[in-house]
Parts: C-alpha cells; sequence; structure tokens
C-alpha cells in the first residue's frame, strides 16, 4: 500500500478552486477505501503525471505505463460518473418518506425509476474503487479528484450541501445518441446524425424546492435527465469499447470490457427510459416556464424517432462494403480519451471548474491516447 501521495506540481502551480473549503466536504459519502489509502488532493506524483506519454514500459508487475495511463483516465471517467449519478440519486434516487415531485415525474417515464438511478450510482462507485484498487495492488498511482469538488449543489430539499466535481444545472444535453443508433450509418465511417431533441442550458435536477412546480416544469426536467443519462452511458459504452483496442496486459483487458459490459446495460435501460419521455401518456407537453417542448416522437412518422427501438440498429461496421451489423459506435480509439474530455465539457457538466482541473483532465486524456497495444 502507497504511503499519502504529495499533490503535484501540476496543481500546486495552476489550482485556484472557486471555493476555499467547500461546505461539507468531510460529510461527503467519501469511499472508505479512498480514506483508508490515505489520498489527499489528487493522487498522482508528478513524475507517474508527465512520463511515458509516448510509449509503453514494462513496470516490475508488469503493468505498461499505457495500461496504467489507460486505467487512471477511466478512473478519473468514473469518480466523474459517480459524482453526476450521486446528484441524481439524492433527488431522484430511492429515498425515504413520501416521494418529491422529481421523483414522481421520474416515476412516470418507468415505476422502477428510483431503483435504476440508485443501481446506476452504486456500479459507477464500485467501478472507480475498483479501479483505483487495482492501480494501487499493481504499484501505480490511483486518481483522486477531491481538491475539485468546489461546485455548487442543488438547493432542493434532499440534496447534500457538499462540494461537487460537476454541475447538472446548466445541461447541454447531445441527444444526437437517440439518432445514431436507429441509423444505418456509423460514425466511424464519418455518419451525421441530427439531435433528436434539443435540450440547452437547462436543468437536469431541480435547483430549489420553486423548480418542483408546475407539473410540466418539473416533467421536462426528469425528461432532461432521462436523456442524460442515456447520454453519459452511451459514451461510457464507447470509451470502453475503443480502450479495449489499445491496452497490452490481458488482465487489463478482462477488466475493460467487463466494465464496458456494464456501461452497454446502464445504456439500452436508460434509451427505453428516455423513450418512455416523448411518448403519451407523458408527451407532448410544454414547460410553461420556458417554452421548452418535448413531442410525441411516434407522431412524427419518423423512423429514426421510434420509441420502441431500443436496441442499436445493424449500420456500417469496419467497411461499408461489409454488411450491415449491429454494434456499440463509435469505437475508433483514436484520440477517443481527449474526444471524451472535449464531449462532457461541451455540454455544460464542467461549468465553473477550475483551470488545473482542466488541464489535469486533458493531460491524463493525452496520457490514455498515447497508449499503443504491445506485448
Amino acid at each position: 500500500m502507497k504511503d499519502k501521495l504529495p499533490t503535484t506540481e501540476l496543481i500546486e502551480s495552476t489550482s485556484n478552486p472557486t471555493q476555499e473549503n467547500p461546505p461539507d466536504a468531510k460529510n461527503l459519502a467519501r469511499r472508505s477505501f479512498m480514506k483508508g489509502v490515505g489520498m489527499t488532493g489528487i493522487a498522482l506524483s508528478a513524475g507517474a503525471l508527465f512520463a511515458g506519454e509516448a510509449e509503453a514500459q514494462s513496470s516490475p508487475r508488469n503493468l505498461t505505463a499505457g495500461d496504467a495511463a489507460i486505467l487512471r483516465f477511466l478512473a478519473a471517467a468514473e469518480l466523474l460518473e459517480t459524482d453526476l449519478w450521486q446528484q441524481y440519486a439524492e433527488l431522484g434516487g430511492v429515498t425515504s418518506g413520501r416521494a418529491n415531485p422529481y421523483q414522481k415525474a421520474l416515476q412516470r417515464l418507468d415505476g422502477d425509476a428510483g431503483q435504476y438511478i440508485t443501481s446506476n450510482t452504486n456500479d459507477e462507485l464500485s467501478h472507480a474503487e475498483f479501479l483505483n484498487a487495482y492501480l494501487l495492488a499493481k504499484g501505480a498511482d490511483p486518481v483522486d479528484l477531491d481538491v475539485f469538488r468546489t461546485l455548487p449543489s442543488s438547493q432542493a430539499s434532499g440534496a447534500q450541501q457538499i462540494g461537487r466535481l460537476t454541475n447538472l444545472m446548466n445541461l447541454t444535453v447531445d441527444t444526437s445518441w437517440y439518432t445514431r443508433y436507429r441509423s444505418a450509418d456509423n460514425p466511424d465511417l464519418g455518419g451525421t446524425f441530427p439531435q433528436a431533441i434539443d435540450l440547452a442550458n437547462v436543468p437536469g435536477i431541480p435547483r430549489s424546492d420553486a423548480d418542483f412546480a408546475p407539473k410540466d416544469h418539473i416533467q421536462a426536467i426528469a425528461n432532461t435527465a432521462a436523456f442524460h443519462f442515456a447520454m453519459i452511458e452511451q459514451g461510457g459504452s464507447s470509451l470502453y469499447s475503443a480502450m479495449a483496442q489499445k491496452v497490452s496486459n490481458l488482465e487489463v483487458l478482462q477488466i475493460v470490457v467487463s466494465i464496458g459490459g456494464d456501461e452497454v446495460a446502464h445504456f439500452l435501460e436508460w434509451v427505453d427510459f428516455a423513450g418512455n419521455g416523448v411518448q403519451p401518456p407523458v408527451a407532448p407537453f410544454t414547460d410553461p416556464t420556458n417554452g421548452l417542448t418535448f413531442p410525441d416522437f411516434n407522431a412524427t412518422g419518423n423512423p429514426e424517432l421510434q420509441t420502441n427501438l431500443i436496441f442499436p440498429v445493424p449500420c456500417q461496421f469496419i467497411n461499408a462494403n461489409l454488411p450491415h451489423c449491429a454494434v456499440i459506435r463509435p469505437t475508433n480509439p483514436r484520440g477517443i480519451a481527449m474526444g471524451t474530455v472535449n464531449f462532457l465539457t461541451g455540454t455544460g457538466l464542467f461549468t465553473g471548474q477550475s483551470p488545473a482541473f482542466f488541464k489535469l483532465l486533458n493531460l491524463l486524456a493525452r496520457q490514455a491516447d498515447a497508449a499503443r497495444r504491445g506485448f
């Protein structure tokens, strides 16, 4: 087990968090594992951050620098996912007492919504814990982003007042995943896809108790969350499928494809879930506070909006001249980590984060993208 690792020179020289002391940060439901290993700040030594970007070199424990970089980036991604899912679970997951209007709106999409959200949250937490523990077991540096828990929480009843890594209150949700998975085109072969619905600068969780009404307003927030759930999990499905093509160690490959399979399972549930928000009896409806409309997709007659097409439609794969095949897409590994960072940044998920946060995330992505398969 490693001793407490120093905060990196990168963070010491550039970090200027927006809040000196995140509210009730010590009361965060931190992983007992994290406390056990004594990680503070970002548990990455400066040497580990800047070494090995170009090529993988074997370590004494048979974990290449490239494989370690891939696992570190995936661990960072899982920590970010855990943070956003915890916010959804606090307000929309399984809780004690009477359901709030947000929970009821989510339950209109599926009666098991609360359990699904809570289960998804627990899965992402398990991924983050496992990946960091595996890195430690192999003598590699784990990842801890707690120094960046500076973003505010929702003020709605039920939300913990603690520092957050992610911002769910000003989302621009990319809904092109919906049309992509109903199309025969593949982004790896140049396919482009329209937005299924425009969701720009809207909340995915109630910002305060004032958002609990009127009914169509809180339903619009729940519907936004539903499309965001699937957006996040389809990204994870592609990320793990792409990273699997870059790893060298068979055990690391086992880890990446196994966790990736769980991400696919999440995605398919949320595809169905989101579709329930754009068909009767929920849709059509309009949020009276901002004019955001959720139409009945099935009434459009557009096959790319058909709500019961929850499985990937066969599409181009590897070569346009080959028969179409039902697959996860995209899966091209080139630049996948940096593409993920840029994509999530563009959705507003990190609005309010410090320059040091983006600098570190970009560095982790560059190192993961530089990994090359080798034996």
